[in-house]
């Protein structure tokens, strides 16, 4: 029977069409308060995400919004933003949230759930996670990059992707599980997951209506819930793992590489950053 459902499941699937990025956001930040206000050159770091989301050429891009003050910096940047409630436990949680209020007619069949500290996020990463979706099967479409920091390899905080690229297109493969152990042992690459989704719609309703499962509150990786509802994530292999801004240096890393970033532009006569 399961078997029938996920045949039905797949034939009704097409190619994602209209897609729709959202952006999670809230100030509560043990590491680093206010978090998506911190000044990146004159420009809040919720703008630079939504700056990097729009330049993905994907679609629609919208801030889910805790608090009203991440609002006011998003809509008076010029961008799209909502009010979620303020005590979602994840960001999917608050997207999904969005997504009911702003497309309660169902015209986006995608959702990009991109991480509101990814200020120098570059713009081929979300179209690399929608690309998955071309194979009815996905579910969901993630990222991972080889791990070449032998520090990284045992690091909690690094979240490893076990992957299987046994039948699948090059460039990717399918996520078996993660874990913030070294997974596999033996000889071979070691892939450090990057956490930005493509959700089919379908999928995100399914994966939102589960409750926790046993190796997500083990792992604490809120993925493990969809693989261990027998949902399919397949994985994009990229060069980078792009800066999350957690900390005061991580922030000022980021101060470090926009600055660049915004005076290549004014050399070539753009102004935006």
């Amino acid at each position: 029977m399961e078997i029938s459902l996920t045949a039905e499941k797949t034939s009704a699937r097409g190619r994602p069409v209209n897609p729709i990025i959202l952006i999670p956001a809230r100030l509560q930040s043990v590491r680093l308060p206010n978090k998506p206000l911190a000044d990146i050159g004159g420009v809040p770091m919720i703008v630079h995400v939504m700056h990097r989301a729009q330049e993905a050429d994907l679609g629609r891009v919208v801030v889910a919004c805790a608090q009203h003050e991440i609002a006011e910096a998003v809509t008076t940047a010029g961008g799209e933003a909502i009010l979620t409630r303020a005590d979602h436990a994840s960001g999917s949680d608050r997207i999904f949230e969005a997504l009911t209020h702003i497309d309660a007619d169902r015209k986006h069949d995608v959702v990009i759930n991109l991480q509101g500290d990814l200020p120098t996020l570059a713009p081929d990463l979300p179209r690399a996670a929608l690309d998955l979706l071309a194979d009815a099967a996905v579910d969901i479409g993630t990222l991972a990059a080889e791990i070449n920091d032998s520090a990284e390899r045992d690091d909690p905080n690094v979240v490893k992707a076990v992957i299987s690229t046994s039948g699948t297109p090059a460039g990717g493969g399918r996520a078996l599980y993660f874990t913030r152990s070294r997974a596999p042992s033996g000889d071979g690459a070691l892939w450090h997951h990057i956490g930005l989704y493509a959700f089919r719609r379908d999928a995100l309703e399914q994966f939102i209506s589960l409750p926790p499962s046993p190796l997500e509150e083990r792992e604490r990786l809120e993925q493990l819930r969809a693989l261990e509802a027998g949902m399919r994530i397949d994985v994009a292999f990229v060069d980078t793992v792009p800066l999350g801004v957690d900390t005061p240096r991580d922030l000022a890393r980021a101060r470090e590489l926009l600055g660049a970033r915004a005076g290549s532009w004014a050399q070539a006569g753009r102004i935006r950053r």
